[in-house]
């Protein structure tokens, strides 16, 4: 028989009713009542299953870091960010911290703001460019290199976090672009881990850009690699190489990020099709011709245009874009990322 949790006794479950409805922020919002509810019962049931106190400890720091993180970025939640990635051993003699620095200074006056890992070198590259007005800072605690920069220490931008998976959620979950300087293990795994989540369909489709010194090799050869050992062996598809863009220019990579976001918005699925957010209405002899040239990953139906669903009502800021509803089959997320290119040409 399975151990009886404190969930099945009436008399937690309605302290648990009294707690969901006590608690101050979201009573008014009753649709988060439910979800409040359920964190609270998966705790109970995580201590009424036995399980061990060192796994405990990992579920509560965890939950407190979310908990914090969600209260820094909360207030800027209206204001697009790049995350940036790269080494910490860069000086700032090298010719990449100096790129850092300019790009993030282009990219803050371009309205965006910029989130690191708050430590030296090209974290601190990046929050001298972007300034520390328009910086976050997900700082990790390590044995060494774990000290806040100067740029962000002190500020209400900077977040500490014990584990790399939940600072990897912050560093994804609120990025609406992802740029990569050279740099060493951590950077190769912030740089897969977002393909990859692009590439499934995990994440937002952001744009992601790897930006090296003028005349550097170093990105470059990481694409030879790709092209040579994965793609050739049909470990990806040609299209997903359209998910990434490499260049040695600040300027260009601005416009990359810029340029993705002049018709398209977001999106998310609903009822089994891919709602698509955009700044402004596209005209229908445009959709007719991206229905045309992207029939293979929309199963040959028409992209349609209209107004926001009813499961959209928990994200009220964007009620008022114009949505494009694609039937799209979920898989071929490079051609994805082409047809959204396209889109913003038009």
């Amino acid at each position: 028989m399975a151990p009886r949790t404190a969930i099945d006794d009436p008399a937690i479950l309605d302290a648990i009713s009294r707690l969901v409805a006590h608690s101050a922020g979201t009573a008014d919002d009753q649709r988060a009542a439910p979800l409040v509810r359920s964190m609270i019962e998966t705790c109970l049931a995580l201590g009424g299953d036995g399980t061990d106190v060192p796994d405990l400890k990992l579920v509560d720091a965890a939950l407190a870091e979310i908990r914090a993180a969600l209260n820094c970025f909360r207030p800027y939640q209206d204001v697009r960010k790049v995350a940036t990635f790269g080494s910490a051993r860069t000086r700032p003699e090298d010719a990449e911290y100096v790129l850092a620095r300019k790009f993030c200074n282009k990219i803050a006056e371009a309205g965006y703001m910029v989130i690191t890992g708050a430590g030296p070198g090209i974290m601190h590259a990046c929050q001298e460019g972007a300034g520390r007005e328009r910086s976050f800072g997900v700082n990790i605690q390590l044995p060494f290199e774990n000290m806040a920069n100067e740029e962000i220490r002190g500020d209400s931008k900077l977040v500490d976090f014990k584990y790399f998976f939940t600072r990897k959620l912050f560093f994804l979950k609120e990025s609406s672009a992802i740029v990569l300087f050279p740099g060493g293990f951590g950077t190769h795994d912030e740089c897969f881990e977002a393909l990859t989540l692009v590439q499934t369909g995990k994440s937002q489709m952001v744009p992601v850009v790897f930006l090296d010194a003028p005349r550097g090799t170093y990105w470059k050869t990481w694409d030879r690699y790709v092209r040579d050992h994965i793609l050739r062996l049909g470990l990806i598809s040609p299209e997903d190489l359209a998910l990434y863009t490499i260049t040695d220019s600040t300027d260009e990579a601005v416009r990359e990020i810029t340029t993705f976001y002049r018709t398209y918005h977001s999106s998310r699925t609903i009822r089994r099709k891919l709602v698509m957010r955009v700044n402004h209405e596209v005209a229908a002899e445009h959709l007719e011709l991206l229905s045309q040239e992207f029939a293979d990953i929309l199963g040959g139906e028409t992209i349609t245009q209209r107004g926001p669903y009813e499961e959209e009502f928990d994200e009220p800021r964007l009620q008022s874009l114009p949505r494009l509803v694609l039937n799209f089959d979920m898989h071929g997320y490079g051609r994805l990322r082409q047809l959204i290119d396209r889109l913003n040409r038009l």
